[in-house]
């Protein structure tokens, strides 16, 4: 079972990977989130949108606004050129990361 801190450490990572190919909003992260990783991660969205917004203040992501007849709007974010630049940078940090757990524990992949 994963830590609390090891998910909320994570979280960015996993949100900037899923915004590179399109635009999502934040239900449809949270439920990319789960779903991809067989239900290993989940996140609350009451704790999801906060970090949303913290990442649009830092100029990583761009939220606009989408309405659609017969629907609520949502939120549609998206990947900056910003964003991209801390994206490889987690990326990086995060093989060497798993690289040296790996050594440390012996883990194996078959």
């Amino acid at each position: 079972m994963l830590t609390d801190e090891l998910k909320k450490g994570s979280a960015e990572f996993l949100i900037l990977s899923l915004l590179e190919a399109e635009s999502r909003h934040g239900y449809e992260l949270q439920k990319l989130i789960e779903s991809r990783s067989d239900g290993v991660l989940t996140f609350n969205v009451a704790s999801l949108y906060p970090l949303l917004y913290r990442m649009e203040e830092r100029g990583w992501i761009v939220g606009r606004w989408v309405e659609k007849s017969g629907e609520r709007r949502k939120r549609f974010y998206r990947l900056t050129p910003a964003g991209r630049t801390a994206l490889d940078a987690q990326r990086e940090s995060w093989k060497e990361f798993v690289t040296a757990i790996n050594r440390v524990s012996g883990v194996r992949y078959a």
